[in-house]
């Protein structure tokens, strides 16, 4: 089995797109209960598949030659999964709650390739 990594992103225009922000208080809370218990379920679902569960990501430092700044990006978590394809890893994200009930953009998945000379 391959692994791979599959970051979530999340943008301004797809917060835009949801209309989330104009959700009333009441409406949003059912649409996040929903959304975790969808994302649960998920996860239940491709237990076999998922190596590490992962986690919401905070703000981001970036450091260079010119030094460490803070900046912004769209990656807003991570998990780890393992497949036998690039394609099977992706087929995992299908229809998932972070883009069909929260306001998330996409899910990226790329192979956590060997170290060279491993």
């Amino acid at each position: 089995m391959k692994r791979f990594l599959a970051i979530y992103i999340g943008t301004e225009a797809a917060l835009a797109r949801s209309q989330w922000k104009q959700m009333d208080d009441e409406e949003r809370k059912a649409r996040e209960v929903a959304g975790v218990e969808a994302w649960m379920e998920w996860g239940r679902a491709n237990a076999a598949s998922i190596i590490d569960q992962g986690s919401p990501l905070g703000k981001t430092k970036r450091v260079s030659p010119e030094g460490i700044s803070d900046i912004k990006n769209s990656m807003t978590g991570y998990v780890v999964v393992q497949a036998e394809s690039h394609e099977a890893a992706a087929r995992l994200f299908e229809k998932h709650p972070h883009f069909t009930i929260f306001p998330g953009d996409a899910v990226e998945i790329m192979e956590c390739l060997p170290l060279p000379g491993q």
